[in-house]
């Protein structure tokens, strides 16, 4: 999970934020979906966004979403408030996230690893020691080739990569993976340096990671949760903060409402006008 920090006059890269001002652990995650979505899609990819409100407390922006329907909830961190907005627990389509450890109870899901997360995570390795972190400019090249296959492979129509194309992908990785560990062996009281940690989170969360390959229907990314969520950010960075929760959470009403009629086609203006006249639009699956 990624995502931006809010603060009074202004905003600040997530990961520049001081501890004391703000919770440490990276991005919290965001679903795509809602309950009938949920039911009707297989994927969903998952983001959340922290905001900084005026008492000086933080909520967070949990956005579920799918090709045809968002939600955006308001709540904490954990796993009771993920499970909050009423779309992710009982999913068993496969949710496409970051690393956050809270998602991880929603086991009745199948989970795929956010490409463009691990990528930021192996360039930041890389560009810290060039040099001695060979194995982080592989793994990304691995991702990427991989990426590029399974796009190639969807534009032809396939379902499927062959069987060569996966174990290449998977060789490609096993050498990366090899070279990581010989780059970072353990100190003499047996704890990894930080890359040596990202080695093993390769190790650990392979299928995680490869998910997009071997089902060419789950997305690299969370991208689409991601956009999702920049109407949040851009509200954030013109009024610097939220005055009050209850805004937020209504904000976050109204932002489901308009993110779900524009996956349909509708016009913003439209809907609104609809929602204080004749009464609220409703998606296809849900009026009829």
């Amino acid at each position: 999970m990624s995502g931006c920090a809010a603060r009074r006059g202004g905003w600040r890269p997530a990961g520049r934020a001081r501890p004391a001002r703000r919770p440490r652990p990276r991005r919290a995650g965001t679903a795509r979906s809602t309950a009938p979505a949920a039911a009707t899609r297989r994927h969903a990819p998952l983001r959340t966004r922290p905001v900084r409100c005026l008492a000086g407390r933080w909520a967070y922006v949990h956005v579920a979403c799918t090709d045809d329907y968002a939600l955006f909830h308001v709540g904490g961190r954990s796993k009771a408030d993920i499970d909050a907005g009423g779309v992710l627990p009982g999913f068993t389509g496969t949710i496409v996230r970051d690393g956050y450890a809270a998602y991880q109870h929603l086991d009745e899901a199948t989970h795929a690893w956010c490409g463009a997360h691990l990528l930021r995570d192996l360039a930041g390795v890389h560009e810290a020691d060039p040099g001695g972190q060979s194995w982080a400019e592989a793994m990304a090249n691995t991702l990427l080739i991989a990426k590029k296959t399974t796009e190639q492979a969807v534009a032809a129509g396939r379902d499927t990569l062959t069987e060569q194309e996966i174990s290449e992908i998977c060789s490609y990785y096993a050498g990366a993976l090899a070279t990581g560990r010989a780059e970072n062996p353990p100190d003499r009281n047996g704890d990894l340096p930080r890359a040596g940690k990202l080695v093993e989170r390769f190790t650990n969360h392979r299928d995680m990671i490869l998910r997009f390959v071997l089902d060419l229907a789950v997305p690299f990314t969370n991208n689409t949760a991601e956009r999702a969520l920049r109407p949040v950010k851009l509200q954030q960075k013109i009024s610097a903060t939220w005055r009050v929760l209850h805004s937020l959470a209504a904000f976050a009403t109204v932002r489901s409402y308009l993110d779900t009629a524009a996956r349909h086609g509708k016009d913003a203006l439209d809907v609104l006008k609809q929602l204080f006249t004749t009464g609220p639009w409703m998606p296809p699956a849900l009026s009829s």
